[in-house]
């Protein structure tokens, strides 16, 4: 089939990415040299949104290989370069590596009083800067490690449609599923957390894992409505396909309220003084409105609207979806990080925006790159058939 040709075209978007990308950074850049400490909160909060859906679009592509699903396979070519954005995050985690100083405290900036400091000596042989760095280092090792094995052996089979490369996926999908979800469970204590290293959560890794997995269905969904055209695999995705992702977006979305609640309710029933300031912050006062917004755009609208299944298979309706549930965890992403810099309410910065937009843009235009010269579909693999007539 024609449209299963290599895919040639996206220049001009990904050329329009990359300058998005550029001024937004550039423009960051600036924020620097101005105002060192909010740019990199506003940073942070970009690199935390963007590399958590990368994240979770390499653990849904190895689910899906470890339960040896078939109807996505039509889908599985975007899945798999979106998670091989992941190389790119590595080299923009670098300014946060030269600004660790200014984001947590435990490296000296805020200082913490005496009695702060006695409360974390407990912590000491986990939060010194050596350590953080290694463990960083470990995790995107084994993430880009597993999105470009995962890559390079869909495209092989495209060219040589070898039925080994076809086991090898779901072998290497279901064993470093484990390591790749602890991977970005840590990651999220150490990025995130320790923002506030007094704080103390057994939910919060899953947590930043069950929004960022909303935000990958999200703009997997969002990459697939846009993905019409010659040699696009959109033009290939039924109504069957589109239900299905919308059933995945409303689970998810049920599956983030859960942890979010479970969070909530610990921390409120415990009522311990290390762990009750962090929602005091968050949703009392200024920020209460914000927290309030969380709840209704990523729970309650998305459980009644993705409900009906007519929604679910019509193509505009489900990308207005989509957009919003990204719109939705750009705004819980942002309600995790920036409150600790802005403790009176939300002032939203120049920053966030132009290191939202440059950080977003980047990805955008490596995505891209990384698609051209490739089938859009895996069409090597022996079950592409069966997943082109799913029907259900």
């Amino acid at each position: 089939m024609k449209v299963m040709e290599r895919f040639t075209g996206g220049r001009g978007p990904m050329l329009a990415s990359a300058a998005v990308g550029a001024v937004g950074l550039g423009v960051t850049g600036v924020g620097f040299a101005v105002d060192t400490r909010r740019t990199l909160f506003g940073y942070l909060f970009a690199f935390a949104y963007w590399a958590g859906i990368a994240v979770a679009s390499l653990l849904l592509l190895g689910a899906w290989h470890a339960s040896k699903a078939r109807w996505p396979v039509v889908l599985r070519r975007m899945l798999e370069t979106m998670a091989a954005t992941l190389p790119l995050f590595a080299l923009l985690f670098l300014p946060i590596l030269v600004g660790a100083s200014h984001l947590y405290p435990w490296l000296g900036e805020p200082p913490l009083s005496e009695k702060d400091l006695k409360k974390l000596e407990h912590k000491r042989a986990w939060l010194n800067l050596p350590f953080w760095v290694g463990r960083s280092a470990v995790y995107f090792g084994v993430w880009t490690a597993v999105g470009e094995l995962l890559l390079r052996w869909s495209r092989r089979q495209d060219e040589t449609g070898e039925l080994k490369l076809t086991r090898w996926q779901w072998w290497l999908g279901a064993g470093a599923l484990p390591v790749m979800g602890l991977a970005m469970s840590f990651a999220s204590l150490d990025w995130l957390m320790s923002l506030e290293p007094l704080f103390v959560s057994t939910v919060y890794g899953l947590y930043w894992f069950s929004g960022a997995f909303v935000g990958a269905l999200a703009m997997l969904t969002l990459a697939t409505s846009l993905a019409r055209g010659p040699n696009l695999y959109g033009e290939l995705v039924n109504d069957s396909h589109r239900a299905s992702l919308g059933k995945f977006l409303f689970a998810f979305s049920i599956f983030w309220a859960y942890m979010a609640f479970s969070q909530f309710f610990l921390i409120w029933i415990a009522d311990l003084p290390h762990e009750v300031p962090w929602y005091v912050l968050r949703a009392r006062g200024a920020w209460e409105p914000v927290a309030l917004f969380i709840v209704s755009a990523r729970f309650l609208l998305p459980f009644f609207v993705l409900l009906s299944r007519p929604f679910k298979q019509h193509r505009r309706t489900l990308t207005v979806a989509a957009v919003w549930l990204l719109v939705a965890h750009a705004a819980d992403t942002w309600w995790l990080v920036v409150p600790v810099v802005s403790p009176k309410g939300p002032g939203p910065h120049w920053a966030d925006v132009s290191a939202f937009l440059g950080v977003g843009g980047a990805a955008v235009a490596f995505t891209l790159w990384r698609l051209r010269g490739h089938a859009t579909v895996p069409v090597g693999d022996p079950y592409l058939h069966e997943s082109l007539r799913y029907s259900k």
